[in-house]
């Protein structure tokens, strides 16, 4: 058994769409950052390197790699991919996002079903918590996420 941990922060910006966990979410603004900025997926894939060790997201997709706006789920994807190809799979995913607004709830069921089928398991929990108007995150300049997972040895690589 293999675990890691991925954070992410991105500032909130007009002008781009809001991506968190793969699912588009209605905002005046969204994350700044290579690809879509999407914070959670970001925090995914560092935690999946990192347990695999595979190095992190920046290793694996340094600056310039990734077009602005390019989508994020992708990304996983292919790190997923990468993970299953050494000789791994993930046993669970537990993530946090920090975000004073929007206000996430409504989207965890969606979340939680894109990181379900990249990673190929049903437990995926994520959760989410405000900054009590604390830091920048309280002052809504931008959101965080956290995720940890845990992997197990795949069969044929034991």
């Amino acid at each position: 058994m293999r675990i890691g941990q991925g954070l992410d922060l991105h500032p909130l910006v007009q002008g781009r769409p809001l991506w968190v966990g793969g699912v588009l979410i209605p905002f005046d603004r969204g994350l700044s950052g290579d690809s879509d900025g999407d914070v959670l997926l970001h925090a995914v894939i560092d935690a999946l390197l990192g347990a695999a060790g595979l190095g992190d997201i920046g290793t694996r997709f340094p600056p310039g790699s990734v077009a602005p706006g390019q989508a994020s789920r992708p990304l996983l994807e292919a790190v997923a991919a990468e993970v299953r190809a050494a000789g791994y799979h993930v046993v669970n995913l537990d993530a946090t996002v920090v975000a004073q607004a929007p206000r996430l709830g409504p989207y965890r069921a969606a979340m939680q079903a894109v990181l379900a089928d990249v990673l190929g398991t049903a437990a995926v929990a994520v959760k989410f918590k405000t900054a009590d108007r604390l830091g920048v995150l309280g002052a809504e300049a931008g959101i965080a996420a956290t995720a940890v997972v845990l992997l197990e040895e795949s069969a044929a690589r034991r």
